[in-house]
């Protein structure tokens, strides 16, 4: 397992880029506009991980800027951890077989969705692909992620 994002969802996405880039002295490494979802996802990350995070794409940071307005209450502006494992499959059944919740099951083989005792979203990314598997791709979402 490795540690690879944070996500914060942001209001003002050149504001925040004032603070966290020119303020904080991260620095941009790659974004994504996606016009059908509506939002832009800007990766950041500290000088001295610069170079780590153009090869592994991690540690950084993930600031979410959602186009349509939106009223961030709860933490809701807090998205999730985000971690890489060597098998979903086995990473979720070791969850749930302590109780856990796989709230967004990995049915595509690649990604799940689990929170902490203390409602803390945590995203499970798959090392790779693989193939979509029983008993998850039957699996619902429970709850919200």
């Amino acid at each position: 397992m490795r540690y690879l994002h944070t996500m914060v969802r942001v209001k003002d996405l050149d504001a925040s880029l004032r603070f966290y880039c020119e303020g904080l002295g991260l620095q941009e490494m790659y974004r994504m506009e996606n016009e059908k979802g509506r939002f832009t996802l800007v990766f950041l990350a500290a000088p001295g991980d610069a170079d780590k995070a153009k090869e592994r794409k991690a540690p950084l940071v993930e600031l979410t800027y959602n186009w349509d307005p939106e009223d961030y209450q709860g933490g809701r502006n807090f998205g999730h951890l985000a971690y890489q494992v060597d098998d979903i499959y086995a990473a979720c059944q070791r969850l749930a077989d302590q109780g856990v919740t796989i709230n967004r099951p990995p049915r595509d083989g690649h990604m799940a969705f689990v929170r902490s005792p203390d409602g803390i979203s945590v995203e499970l990314l798959q090392d790779g692909h693989l193939e979509p598997a029983e008993p998850w791709v039957s699996m619902p979402n429970t709850g919200a992620w």
